[in-house]
């Protein structure tokens, strides 16, 4: 399977892929073209069949993909075959909405444990999650070998944060906070700024909408 060398534009679309094969699968759906697929995910066909063209021959020309077949793969290319557990830094407003979604859509995902420094918080279950205190942190991460954060920290905590959850060895983060953390190159960090999304999205509607 050609899977080195992954542009990273094409990694971040291997979920909208996942998500909508789903959906194909459910409603029934046998096999779609490139074409179709473009006119469900939004993605023009020519990007589709470049993108599943680093992972080898997954179609047949004239007749498009099996989507169980193609569902199958992305479920072992993205680990939704085997469930994955997730910690939560931080049970402030977002993180306690992050709870109480939970990756409900997904079965193979879930935040399974979360640290807040707030006591009235800590040594409760929040959304079925159990909260502990920030400096139980690095401990109940290596017993129950998590490798995934999740950062909803204010900013002044964020890096002294992270310097800890890279010493409890974790792997990737999902930073929701607003600075740019520092890690090694070992460690994987997603950011996620809601308020950089929304002025982009302002401005491109001001300045493209016209």
């Amino acid at each position: 399977m050609a899977t080195s060398n992954i542009p990273e534009a094409t990694a971040k679309r291997l979920p909208i892929y996942y998500r909508y094969l789903n959906m194909l699968a459910t409603a029934g759906t046998d096999h779609i073209s490139s074409t179709e697929l473009a006119e469900v995910v939004k993605i023009d066909p020519a990007t589709i069949r470049r993108d599943l063209s680093y992972f080898g021959a997954l179609g047949k020309r004239g007749y498009g993909y099996n989507v169980l077949d193609l569902l199958e793969f992305f479920k072992k290319t993205l680990s939704q075959d085997k469930l994955t557990n997730v910690a939560l830094i931080g049970v402030g407003h977002l993180g306690q909405a992050l709870l109480n979604y939970n990756f409900h859509q997904s079965n193979n995902t879930r935040i399974s444990v979360a640290f807040d420094i707030d006591q009235a918080l800590t040594g409760k279950i929040q959304s079925g999650v159990p909260v502990y205190p920030l400096e139980d942190m690095k401990e109940q991460l290596r017993l129950q070998q998590i490798k995934i954060a999740i950062l909803t920290v204010p900013i002044e905590a964020a890096q002294a944060v992270t310097d800890d959850l890279v010493e409890a060895g974790i792997e990737g983060i999902l930073n929701f906070t607003p600075l740019r953390i520092s890690v090694p190159k070992r460690v994987r960090v997603q950011n996620v700024d809601l308020t950089n999304e929304l002025q982009t999205l302002i401005y491109f509607l001001q300045h493209f909408n016209e």
